[in-house]
């Protein structure tokens, strides 16, 4: 068994003192860059739906580029406060007519295109 051993006071004190010293900085912040990030108002970065980045179109369009069919290149934002990509979303909408993730009755709130995609069409 290991056995406590015995501090005098004086080194206890001295030990205190030293612990309660301020000491110099150790560095000091000459310039600060702030840095923001922007986004939608969204918690979300993904389309659950088709699993890719809401900055980008949808899988589907990557896959077949439609210049009569641009819905992959926007996204839908729902009451409930979930977003997806729009073609995702009326895919889903064919068979079920709840959001995918909360499953409350699913209205648009409002459609936006993704920045950089050019002007929405709809």
């Amino acid at each position: 068994m290991a056995e406590v051993a015995d501090v005098p006071m004086e080194d206890a004190s001295e030990q205190q003192q030293v612990l309660s010293k301020p000491s110099a900085p150790r560095f000091e912040i000459k310039k600060w860059n702030a840095v923001a990030m922007w986004s939608w108002d969204i918690c979300a970065d993904t389309c659950a739906i088709c699993r890719n980045s809401l900055n980008e179109p949808s899988i589907e369009y990557q896959a077949n580029p439609s210049p009569t069919n641009d819905n992959g290149l926007s996204i839908a934002f729902g009451n409930c406060g979930h977003v997806f990509h729009l073609d995702c979303i009326q895919r889903w909408l064919k068979t079920r007519s709840v959001c995918p993730l909360c499953n409350k009755e699913w209205d648009f709130a409002k459609i936006e295109r993704i920045p950089g995609y050019g002007q929405l069409g709809i």
